[in-house]
């Protein structure tokens, strides 16, 4: 029996090489690293926006994956690059997404029905779920003791002399917006903090830290009088722009808001707007609409907004948990199994 050719698309460090290869021989797995950018950090999927390759080596990149039955990773990360060699690639059956919202990147490779239907793509999703809900905790967390507030008097080197009651996460009613892996992993932290946990969702489906799982038509009413709103939201059909002025606008003045999701879900104008007036009291975003943030976002300016670059999710381990995840798919997929993660191609989640 041949050996399932996996060509390795992005960087990934010699030990996670070795780990794929030999804990499954029914595959080929093969890498060229003088082809790939060098990493900036531990799983820097991407790798240094400096790397060129030169025409050769751009020609052998270009057959490298093209040769491909898997891919592991996109190409250069880039949705026309995928485009180019699933059309390029008839051998290619399944394509591994390092990204949780992987489908988003499928959408805008544009691809046909047919390619669609003929490539299978997987995402990590649950690899990041861990790391963005203790982002989403630590910007309720600002949010309630008033960070921006002790921030400012510090650098004042001021002592207030009247104290203040900060509010806490177990008196909190908190609306966690999408329930895949991510708004999971939020609603049972959240939970074990002792907060109310209220669900937003496609459809309906058991959770056991929410309380009360309301579906994505009646999100308004779900928002209604919460104390935070966290965005778990894929990039997906029917999420962009789903947490909209209304929503925003329901919920308690002085709300804290959290977003680990996809920055288009949320209306930016508007959390702007309702920032400044103090009606979204705190927001912590590590998603942003468009990345990065442009300078002339009034988000920048905003006290009482905290941008992180995109940079929650990362972690030391995400290589050698999205590793461990592609070895039980490719068992699954050679062995006619049900594989983990794999992307609506109708609704690109």
């Amino acid at each position: 029996m041949d050996q399932l050719r996996v060509v390795v698309a992005k960087p990934l460090a010699a030990e996670y090489v070795e780990r794929i290869r030999s804990a499954e021989p029914r595959i080929e797995l093969v890498i060229e690293p003088d082809l790939l950018p060098p990493m900036r950090w531990p799983s820097d999927h991407e790798g240094d926006p400096a790397f060129r390759r030169t025409p050769e080596q751009q020609r052998r990149f270009d057959e490298l994956v093209d040769s491909a039955e898997v891919l592991y990773g996109i190409p250069d990360t880039k949705p026309a690059a995928l485009r180019r060699t699933v059309r390029a690639n008839p051998k290619l059956k399944w394509v591994q997404i390092m990204a949780a919202g992987g489908g988003s990147q499928v959408k805008a490779a544009d691809l046909s029905p047919e390619e669609l239907q003929r490539v299978i793509f997987t995402t990590s999703a649950g690899v990041h779920a861990g790391p963005l809900a203790e982002f989403a905790l630590f910007g309720v967390l600002a949010g309630a003791k008033d960070l921006p507030q002790l921030l400012a008097q510090k650098a004042a080197h001021y002592w207030s002399e009247s104290r203040w009651v900060m509010r806490h996460v177990s008196d909190m009613t908190v609306v966690v917006v999408g329930m895949g892996g991510i708004g999971q992993e939020c609603a049972r932290r959240f939970a074990g903090l002792g907060a109310t946990v209220i669900g937003v969702n496609r459809s309906i489906k058991q959770v056991d830290a929410v309380e009360k799982l309301y579906t994505s038509d009646q999100i308004v009413e779900a928002a209604q009088g919460a104390d935070a709103l966290i965005n778990a939201l894929p990039g997906a059909v029917g999420t962009e722009g789903l947490i909209s002025r209304a929503v925003l606008e329901a919920l308690k003045p002085g709300a804290i808001l959290a977003s680990v999701g996809r920055g288009v879900c949320i209306d930016e104008d508007a959390l702007a707007q309702l920032a400044a007036s103090g009606q979204i009291g705190f927001a912590a975003l590590d998603v942003t609409a468009v990345e990065p943030l442009p300078t002339t976002s009034p988000l920048w300016d905003l006290p009482n907004v905290l941008v992180a670059p995109h940079t929650a999710a990362n972690s030391e381990k995400e290589d050698a948990r999205i590793a461990e995840l592609f070895i039980e798919n490719v068992r699954a997929f050679l062995d006619g199994g049900r594989l983990r993660n794999v992307v609506n191609t109708k609704l690109f989640y």
